[in-house]
């Protein structure tokens, strides 16, 4: 059996370049050897390459996304991306793909675009009524009225830029007089700031996939950060966040967690694996964001929770493929 040429898409444009670069290795690590073939294909701007074994590298033909390696063309049967952050994340690689009829293991860009974008996201699935935090949107360059964003956000409060991940630019600001300096850091990271109230509670995560065409949500996940929140340092450093798997919280909160994130997945026309996080309280539960492209790196959450119901990184894998392949 000729075996699928598969692109792993790693990289990217975002503060989250080497927490992809280790998500991809493990995607590499991990797939079936017996059925794909895989290119490691890293992005950086405008340069898209692939290095041999031989430590030889090839840019990709962005043409076609082909690559001409000892005058062999390379055309690829699906990409599987592992890209967080931009182009992988945000709709932008899906629409490239597109144009080009090559399949890939995300979600589309359509849907990609909009959950990347925090504040839509938010205000699309709050209509499917799931609860969320009050925000407010602040747009680069435009007039910023700090009093009024307090008054419908209150105190405490998270500022953080509006697409992007990892927590990269995030602050959580107590008093009034911290938010000038806080929307500024988002800003270094982003055209837009999302400043959303202080929800009390313990977080959660719900990773789903797709067996047999029907979304199927993994065992949650508890994440109990060290810090003051589940920052970037308590994501990606050993020992500042505990992560409970399977959660130890009610079992009714937890199918309850899981029923919503079965239904979300669907009425966002999710494709692969995605995670949805959430705080819940003695008032329920709300929705905080969704992960297109979550990592995958050992540490990972998703791996994790596929694990605790039986499923290996590389049935994990196969299943993606297997869904990106028959669209």
């Amino acid at each position: 059996m000729m075996k699928k040429r598969i692109a792993i898409a790693a990289g990217g444009d975002s503060g989250e370049f080497d927490i992809s670069i280790k998500s991809a290795a493990v995607v590499e690590e991990y797939l079936d050897r017996d059925i794909y073939q895989a290119y490691l294909i890293i992005f950086r701007g405008d340069e898209w390459s692939y290095t041999s074994d031989e430590n030889k590298k090839y840019l990709v033909n962005r043409d076609d996304f082909s690559l001409l390696i000892n005058d062999e063309k390379i055309t690829f049967d699906a990409v599987f991306i592992a890209i967080h952050g931009t182009p992988g994340e945000d709709g932008k690689l899906q629409g490239y793909l597109d144009m080009l009829d090559i399949p890939y293991t995300a979600c589309d860009r359509t849907t990609s675009a909009i959950t990347f974008n925090k504040y839509y996201c938010n205000r699309l699935v709050n209509s499917f009524g799931v609860d969320v935090a009050p925000s407010v949107l602040f747009r680069k360059g435009r007039e910023i009225v700090y009093e009024d964003a307090i008054k419908t956000t209150g105190l405490p409060c998270f500022v953080k830029p509006n697409s992007g991940g990892s927590s990269i630019g995030m602050s959580k600001v107590i008093d009034a007089a911290e938010l000038p300096s806080a929307v500024s850091k988002a800003f270094s990271e982003d055209q837009q700031v999302l400043v959303e109230g202080f929800i009390p509670g313990r977080e959660i995560t719900c990773g789903v996939i797709t067996i047999e065409g029907n979304p199927h949500s993994l065992p949650l996940t508890e994440i109990i950060p060290k810090n003051d929140f589940f920052d970037y340092e308590a994501k990606y450093t050993d020992g500042m966040a505990e992560e409970v798997t399977p959660a130890d919280i009610p079992s009714k909160i937890e199918q309850q967690c899981r029923t919503i994130s079965e239904m979300l997945y669907e009425k966002l026309n999710c494709y692969g694996f995605v995670r949805f996080d959430y705080i819940f309280n003695e008032s329920g539960i709300y929705f905080l964001e969704v992960n297109t492209v979550p990592g995958l790196s050992q540490s990972s959450v998703v791996p994790k929770q596929a694990a605790a119901d039986g499923i290996s990184l590389k049935e994990l894998f196969s299943l993606s493929l297997q869904q990106a392949l028959s669209r």
